[in-house]
């Protein structure tokens, strides 16, 4: 004889049944993993075509349309008679450039020589690694590829590409990762016998369109005033991370920076520029 106890009981069964499948059909599944996506293929950083004749390519400045943008770069010299010179003390680096440039979220290309790099690996593998920043070839020995060149000594035609080669060695064996496919010529200084000679590595040669002005400047007003003035869109500035030869650079930064931005310019990395000039990959 079923009780009315016992319906009481099959009632509340039959509920918590009730309740426990409700509980299963609104509780959240766990996420299904997602498909698994193949991995990009790494994309070469942007480089100009071949320049006519077998020459290597020289770029200066990015388009002039297509938005306000600007890329500051900084040499990093060091010659040969300039290291026992660092070895005694003197500075031919600026850790407050680079800090500054970070502190203000600023994307720029140091053009390092092998020199620079081998005095100061610390600091060129900080730069390397850093997202904000690439780093390019500014030759080995920082000797001049034309004479007559600020007085710099010239390297010899058949040791040009060497020079080159030997800067990328110097950066590979100090761990700087990735360094870029980018040449700037000691001084600015070359001719066709420079270009033809550096054609088998490949490279870029980067100039520039505006003139910085700080080497052993010391009026950084001065420096920042001629920056700003010379920049258009799509410009290249070549500025200098080397205290003792352009001691005035970190403090001109701090004033360029916010003016152009004012202006309505975004900072980018030569690459950007490059590929934005139609660069192949």
């Amino acid at each position: 004889m079923i009780t009315l106890t016992h319906r009481v009981v099959a009632v509340c069964a039959l509920g918590a049944v009730l309740a426990a499948c409700a509980t299963a059909r609104t509780s959240p599944q766990p996420p299904r993993p997602a498909p698994s996506a193949s991995p990009a293929a790494p994309s070469s950083p942007p480089t100009l075509a071949p320049g006519p004749s077998g020459l290597t390519p020289v770029f200066h400045n990015g388009p002039r349309t297509g938005g306000r943008t600007v890329a500051l770069t900084f040499d990093a010299d060091m010659t040969a008679d300039q290291g026992p010179r660092a070895a005694a003390g003197e500075r031919f680096d600026d850790p407050r450039l680079i800090a500054t440039l970070r502190a203000l979220r600023v994307p720029a290309t140091v053009f390092m020589t092998g020199r620079w790099a081998e005095e100061y690996p610390d600091q060129a593998r900080s730069i390397g690694r850093d997202p904000l920043f690439e780093v390019a070839n500014h030759s080995y020995s920082h000797h001049a590829f034309t004479g007559g060149c600020y007085g710099l000594p010239t390297v010899s035609a058949d040791r040009m590409r060497t020079d080159v080669e030997r800067a990328y060695t110097a950066f590979r064996e100090i761990g700087v990762p990735a360094p870029m496919p980018y040449f700037r010529f000691p001084g600015g200084c070359y001719d066709r016998r420079a270009l033809r000679a550096l054609a088998p590595t490949g490279v870029t040669a980067v100039q520039w369109d505006v003139v910085g002005g700080d080497a052993f400047a010391t009026d950084a007003a001065a420096v920042a005033r001629q920056v700003v003035d010379g920049v258009r869109p799509g410009s290249v500035v070549v500025l200098h991370c080397t205290r003792s030869a352009a001691p005035a650079t970190e403090r001109a930064v701090r004033t360029i920076v916010p003016q152009l931005r004012r202006q309505g310019y975004r900072f980018v990395k030569v690459s950007e520029l490059i590929s934005a000039a139609g660069g192949r990959s």
